[in-house]
């Protein structure tokens, strides 16, 4: 069975100092750069099932030259090889172009059983490209996976959050996984691992390799454009100490004002 799990790397969001729309398209943001922190699920996930399967597991991103780091973390994990896509041609790219160069990217490393990727990346938040590169490997698409509970017979059962609860279902393999944080807890990478990440050859693909046309990347293939990107309104709050001569006390003084302010 081959695993791929697909990998971005996103700015520190606890540093994340002010940026405009601008910076953002051109990878200029100025914060340091990590592992996108959904992503780490799916990298842990990927070897969860790659130990139990005797699987080979592929971890691949799309990025500038400097997101060679984030593979590099990927393989300290455990990850047996990666693959870097970069382009000038998919710098502003949109959610359905990052897809489209990662399944030609899967297709050109002999295809995949399950691609494995995370519920969303903290700079974009759109979730979209898991489910167009479902689309575009003809593969079958589960959302909100929580747990794995088999692989086998050319089929994958998984357990899927929902709102109104939770749902187990059976899908026929190839398949694309979008996996919660709820489905497990990512690994450090070892010492071991980190020496041999620093050592490894990681391959990086252009457009070109891809055999992708300039009709189908950056703006021209790309449906969909950012416009804008800003902070929401700092919101102005008051914080009043409730005073009394005792708990029972305090706890009817805040009831009559909840009740007043109809909170409840």
């Amino acid at each position: 069975m081959k695993i791929v799990v697909c990998v971005k790397q996103t700015p520190d969001t606890a540093e994340l100092p002010k940026v405009n729309i601008n910076q953002v398209k051109a990878g200029e943001i100025g914060a340091t750069m990590i592992v996108n922190p959904w992503d780490e699920f799916a990298i842990e996930e990927g070897l969860l099932l790659s130990e139990k399967h005797r699987a080979d597991v592929t971890a691949i991103c799309v990025g500038p030259t400097q997101a060679l780091e984030a593979l590099r973390t990927s393989v300290a994990m455990g990850v047996g090889s990666a693959i870097l896509l970069s382009d000038p041609a998919l710098v502003e790219a949109d959610a359905l172009v990052t897809a489209r160069a990662l399944a030609a990217a899967i297709n050109k490393a002999g295809g995949a059983d399950l691609v494995v990727t995370g519920k969303q990346s903290v700079d974009g938040n759109s979730g979209q490209v898991s489910v167009a590169l479902a689309r575009l490997l003809g593969a079958n698409f589960l959302s909100g996976v929580v747990k794995v509970v088999d692989v086998s017979g050319g089929q994958i059962t998984v357990e899927r959050s929902l709102e109104e609860g939770k749902e187990t279902v059976t899908a026929k393999l190839p398949a694309v996984l979008s996996v919660a944080r709820e489905i497990n807890e990512p690994r450090y990478p070892s010492f071991m691992g980190i020496r041999k990440a620093a050592k490894a050859a990681i391959p990086t693909w252009t457009v070109a390799d891809l055999g992708l046309s300039a009709a189908q990347v950056g703006k021209a293939g790309s449906v969909s454009d950012w416009i804008d990107l800003r902070k929401p309104p700092a919101r102005a709050a008051q914080v009043e100490i409730i005073k009394g001569d005792t708990p029972e006390q305090q706890a009817a003084i805040l009831m009559d004002r909840l009740l007043a302010d109809k909170v409840i």
